[in-house]
């Protein structure tokens, strides 16, 4: 059965896409410390499997979106689930906290394929608005994994151990690479195929980086997700070792956070129709900033897990109304360059996450302000940013 745009299993397979690299973060999380444990490496260098995991998968876009404007989007997206299926079957022999990090960034390079090439494939769709509805949308549907995967993970951790998470995420990227080999049709029209020589590929992404929309867009993505991915990457430090939730409370709560993000998304697809991407993205800044504060207030304030839960469900809810769209918006303004224009955004807000749980992870084991400082940054600053050059998109 073929895969046609439109329709709810079109949404929802490129919903699994975009899935990939939040499943590859998040199912693991309720697992740290018993890495830890086993490898008898401190929080630092565990923290260091998320970081550099994101720094690779962030590095990997960068060459995907291009190859993909040259080649078409299921080569690309098959290679890439190859290399992801290869990391994850290389972390069940790992002996050590490097070799774990080798096979991370393994993971890694093959998972960036995905996500990039799942917005490139809505650009090749849908534009402006309509853009923002879908990717909203898949967000909604996303936003299950997050919610569900450390949950899952918690329960894999508690019965089987940390590697059964790995096995996991590897048959999850299996399906998905049959189900394109399958039934996804090619949606970049050889027509409008670039050149992948490396001139061209450095004049597209010096054209997106001196369009002024583009860089309000992506900064926005950016700042916000360093904010989120501060939580991602220190929050199971935080509520099981400061707080002392359990692995599957823990679970729980990080889903709350992901249920936030789901309902976001659906406000936001409902309101980018009424009132454009822009005044969506100052409504969803709001939200960040305030989620933020209040964590922020709470850590410093009340010794109790709750002071960090209610506050980030509220930043979640940001997150949803905020990245599709400004995805949206930068993506829009480029239909021949969309895999490129993916890749840059992918790449630079990745990077930075990663440079905000390096952060986060020398400091999170005896506090939670080092987490709920940069959340609370990352929130002030997408509010700060939505809110210059008021333009209509």
């Amino acid at each position: 059965m073929r895969l046609s745009p439109g329709t709810a299993a079109f949404t929802v397979f490129l919903a699994a896409l975009t899935a990939v690299g939040p499943l590859s973060t998040d199912m693991y999380l309720p697992s740290l410390p018993d890495i830890g444990r086993d490898f008898g490496a401190d929080a630092g260098a565990v923290q260091l499997t998320l970081s550099a995991h994101l720094i690779a998968f962030a590095t990997s876009q960068l060459f995907y979106g291009p190859l993909s404007d040259r080649y078409g989007r299921r080569p690309v997206l098959m290679g890439g689930f190859m290399l992801f299926i290869a990391g994850c079957f290389a972390s069940l022999f790992v002996t050590n906290i490097e070799q774990l990090v080798l096979a991370r960034i393994l993971q890694a390079v093959g998972g960036g394929a995905s996500v990039v090439l799942a917005r490139a494939i809505v650009r090749d769709l849908f534009e402006g608005a309509e853009a923002g509805q879908m990717l909203a949308k898949m967000a909604a549907i996303m936003g299950l994994v997050p919610a569900l995967a450390p949950m899952l993970g918690g329960v894999v951790q508690d019965f089987y151990g940390w590697k059964a998470n790995f096995i996991a995420m590897g048959a999850f990227g299996a399906v998905l690479a049959l189900m394109t080999a399958l039934s996804l049709d090619e949606t970049m029209p050889p027509a409008q195929r670039q050149s992948a020589a490396p001139l061209a590929i450095l004049r597209s992404y010096r054209r997106l980086l001196a369009d002024r929309r583009f860089l309000k867009y992506l900064s926005i993505a950016t700042v916000a997700f360093c904010g989120l991915f501060a939580f991602v990457s220190g929050s199971s430090f935080v509520l099981q070792g400061i707080y002392g939730l359990s692995p599957i409370v823990y679970g729980l709560c990080f889903g709350a956070m992901a249920g936030g993000y789901v309902g976001g998304s659906l406000a936001g697809g409902r309101l980018v129709r009424r009132l454009g991407i822009d005044a969506t993205l100052r409504f969803g800044g709001f939200c960040a900033a305030l989620g933020g504060l209040l964590m922020l207030t709470g850590a410093m304030t009340t010794p109790s897990a709750l002071a960090i839960v209610l506050p980030v469900v509220i930043y979640g809810f940001s997150m949803g109304v905020t990245m599709p769209q400004a995805m949206a918006g930068a993506l829009t303004p480029f239909p021949d360059i969309a895999g490129t224009a993916s890749s840059l955004l992918g790449f630079l807000q990745s990077f930075a996450g990663a440079l905000a749980g390096l952060y986060v992870g020398h400091g999170v084991e005896a506090s939670a302000l080092p987490m709920a400082g940069t959340i609370a940054a990352g929130g002030v600053l997408s509010l700060v940013i939505a809110m210059s050059g008021r333009r209509k998109v």
